[in-house]
């Protein structure tokens, strides 16, 4: 039998689907079938989104405490400005699981530190609305970390803040600190809501609210925006993050991130050290004494009585390399430094020294306008 060879008729239309644009659908649904395929292989299945609605949310039935003190949203103004926050922070869904999500890592240290000096233990919520438990936040009025304090009264409650060195940022001194400040507050207002108010504001802006107005009760007096709205956000978060299942956030165990886990040394030095120096003898790297260690600021431990965290179980082996490894750095860079004859100034020693006078200033934390004195030593060459 003869063998018939023939073509198969496609419609001129059709032939058209063939071309580069119809190969490129082809190939791109294919390489996304791939891509769910892996994705079932190593994540769980997707949960449809089921919570309850905005209005439902906010309908809510007394009594409210904070700090054990009552909230008196019997008070139709108050419940209003309460119903706000509430409303704003659940429209943020994303932001309210990041927040739950760190919670995991820091409200254990907080809720221990708290236990131990006898305080509220919804204080906590206090550092959720400052910083959204982010160490490294700031403020354009210059508050840092977990706890944003500016600088004037983190250095009240023994924070070190310097070139060299910012301890607002690191989240378990700040929390100290931050207790500390709590207590001062409490004792000078008798309330904690009017310590928190302080807080925000500062003690002598709520001082001359409560002189001038003659109310010392916080939901009565009138303050700054952002001061009444303060307990009030503080109030809100503690309602959604106590109770996360009530307002349709359902987390589990694995999800929350987790403390992290760090042995402290006490270091001595005359001169700054490199953190890589530091890395090296704890057999850790760079960025991870970094991350330990936000309050330092140039990569450096600086001069000076300093406490560092290293990554747990690894200060015995520190201890055993930190010294030689620290007289082999010096070795090998060798400070030169100049002591000041009379006469001397400041671009004349850059001078003789082969310096740029802006780099002997930086060296030695000094200004243009500094003064220097006969007998004392500045640092030439690192």
């Amino acid at each position: 039998m003869p063998i018939i060879r023939c073509r198969a008729l496609v419609p001129m239309r059709m032939k058209r689907l063939w071309g580069i644009p119809f190969l490129a659908g082809f190939f791109l649904l294919a390489w996304a079938g791939l891509g769910l395929a892996a994705s079932h292989e190593t994540s769980h299945p997707m949960e449809s989104s089921q919570f309850p609605s905005l209005e439902s949310a906010i309908r809510l039935k007394g009594p409210i405490y904070f700090c054990g003190e009552r909230v008196p949203i019997d008070n139709p103004d108050i419940r209003e400005r309460l119903e706000k926050e509430l409303l704003l922070m659940l429209w943020d869904r994303a932001q309210v699981i990041l927040w739950l999500k760190r919670t995991g890592r820091y409200f254990p240290h907080i809720e221990t530190v708290l236990r131990g000096a006898g305080m509220p233990d919804d204080l906590k919520y206090i550092a959720v609305i400052e910083s959204a438990l982010k160490p490294l936040a700031g403020s354009s009025r210059g508050a840092r970390g977990i706890w944003q304090f500016i600088p004037s009264t983190g250095r009240n409650y023994g924070l070190t803040v310097d070139r060299y060195t910012d301890e607002r940022r690191n989240f378990h001194l700040a929390t100290k600190a931050a207790v500390a400040y709590f207590t001062d507050l409490h004792d000078m207002f008798g309330s904690w809501s009017m310590a928190c108010a302080a807080y925000n504001m500062g003690e002598k802006g709520l001082e001359r609210r409560v002189e001038q107005q003659e109310v010392d009760e916080y939901y009565k007096l009138d303050l700054p925006t952002e001061t009444e709205r303060y307990v009030l956000r503080a109030v809100a978060a503690k309602l959604i993050l106590a109770d996360p299942s009530r307002y349709g956030f359902k987390m589990m165990p694995e999800d929350y991130y987790q403390p992290r886990r760090f042995d402290r040394v006490r270091l001595k030095h005359t001169l700054p050290t490199p953190v890589s120096v530091v890395a090296k003898a704890a057999g850790s790297y760079y960025k991870q004494i970094c991350d330990l260690n936000p309050q330092l600021l140039r990569g450096v431990v600086p001069p000076g009585d300093t406490v560092i965290f290293l990554p747990e179980d690894s200060a015995k082996r520190f201890a055993r390399n930190y010294q030689q490894l620290v007289d082999e750095y010096r070795a090998k860079n060798r400070t030169k430094t100049y002591v000041v004859c009379r006469g001397d100034t400041l671009t004349s020693i850059a001078s003789r020294n082969n310096l740029p006078l802006w780099k002997l200033l930086k060296m030695n934390d000094l200004k243009y306008r500094s003064v220097i004195q006969p007998g004392q030593e500045l640092v030439v060459s690192q």
